[in-house]
């Protein structure tokens, strides 16, 4: 009798996949889950683990096809367009500030490391899943294989820098604008208070009755598979405008699924609503582990080093060029530096993050409506920003490079 199957396999995937939730947990997310799963699963690799485990699990090629465009679709109808244009200022910051990780990370890191690391860690650095998907690729086409270990390596850890870094920055924050409230520098109304409660990941939004294009479909009709089906045909748009287009797919992705929904066409917070968010996530996060059954002890060795050079070259790049754009545009440098940082994690981590530091440092939910509608939509607009637009054109032109 064979022990092993595609269930097995499954399984193991499941296993790894949770312990790193619940490591994440148990420290409040101060050690991100992608870093204890990616340990684990080089572990497994090394020991126990087929080679085509995540192939074996059926999670291949789901998560690096439909899965990848099915999220970014999703993320296009968390936000309304609303907000997108209120939050052009944190645009503009996680542009800057991504702008001094590439080039003080790019031409400093090159003086202290090989330049084709450079090439294939700024991307994940500066992004996430999809840019270290473009990286990993590229090197790997190339025949870099080592370099592709790096990029997802980059992506796995950089969360160490990013989540400690964030947490101070969003205590400041927070800890400035309830000092605001308590003072009676600033009254709340009875309906702001009402609007703020809606802010959050889980939250529907708080224009959900607002009238578009098209009408909503009755709850009775609007079935999950239903939902998900209006996510494909997005997605699908999304791949032929890619092709026919200079502009990749994923950036498509993006703005089909806002403009989607602000005329009524997907539901807001699609995927949470059909129940089918974390499935997708899982299979996303496999996809990208896969790459690391080629990682070997040694290999993983003498990336450490670079790792770390390229982490803190590249976040002190963009703390200068976050503290210069905060001082210009009057916005205060912690919640500017956050807004940048949100690339070294992005969606759900920033929604994550700033949820939980808003818990943390409310006492009721009044005030927790009023941090969260201060802090939160700017943290998302600014993971959007980094992680699924800007570090896909990064990702784009460095693997031109190799």
């Amino acid at each position: 009798m064979v022990l092993y199957n595609f269930a097995l396999a499954f399984f193991a995937c499941g296993v790894v996949f949770v312990i790193g939730e619940y490591v994440s947990k148990l420290s409040k997310a101060w050690i991100p889950s992608v870093f204890v799963t990616a340990c684990l699963m080089l572990l497994g690799y090394w020991t126990i683990f087929p080679k085509e485990m995540v192939t074996n699990s059926g999670l291949m090629p789901f998560g690096n096809t439909i899965a990848i465009f099915l999220l970014i679709v999703h993320i296009g109808t968390i936000i309304s367009v609303q907000q997108l244009i209120h939050q052009w200022r944190t645009v503009v910051i996680c542009l800057f500030g991504l702008l001094g990780m590439c080039i003080i990370g790019y031409f400093v890191g090159s003086l202290l490391m090989d330049r084709t690391l450079v090439i294939v860690g700024l991307p994940p650095l500066t992004g996430g899943i999809v840019a270290t998907t473009i990286m990993q690729q590229a090197a790997t086409k190339a025949g870099l294989m080592s370099a592709s270990v790096f990029a997802i390596a980059m992506y796995c850890i950089q969360g160490f820098a990013g989540y400690p870094l964030t947490a101070v920055c969003l205590q400041a924050e927070g800890r400035r604008l309830l000092k605001q409230l308590r003072t009676g520098e600033v009254v709340l109304t009875p309906e702001e208070i009402e609007r703020n409660s809606h802010v959050g990941l889980t939250a529907v939004s708080n224009d959900t009755q607002r009238k578009t294009l098209i009408p909503k479909m009755p709850d009775k009709f609007n079935t999950p598979v239903f939902m998900m089906t209006k996510l494909g045909l997005v997605a699908w748009f999304a791949i032929l405008l890619g092709q026919a287009t200079p502009v990749n797919g994923a950036i498509w992705a993006l703005v089909l699924g806002v403009f989607f929904t602000y005329i009524g066409f997907l539901d807001q917070n699609s995927l949470t609503r059909a129940g089918s968010f974390w499935i997708i996530m899982f299979a996303l996060m496999m996809f990208v582990f896969d790459g690391l059954k080629n990682c070997t002890p040694d290999m993983l060795m003498s990336l450490i080093g670079p790792m770390v050079i390229l982490i803190l070259v590249g976040t002190a790049g963009m703390g200068v060029f976050a503290f210069i754009i905060s001082k210009i545009m009057r916005i205060s440098f912690p919640l500017a530096f956050a807004n940048g940082l949100t690339a070294l994690y992005g969606f759900p981590a920033d929604a994550l993050i700033t949820e939980m530091t808003c818990d943390s440092l409310a006492d009721n939910m009044v005030e927790r409506g009023y941090l969260m509608s201060h802090i939160f939509p700017s943290m998302i607009v600014g993971g959007f920003t980094s992680v699924t637009i800007t570090s896909v054109l990064i990702a784009g032109y460095f693997a031109t490079l190799l």
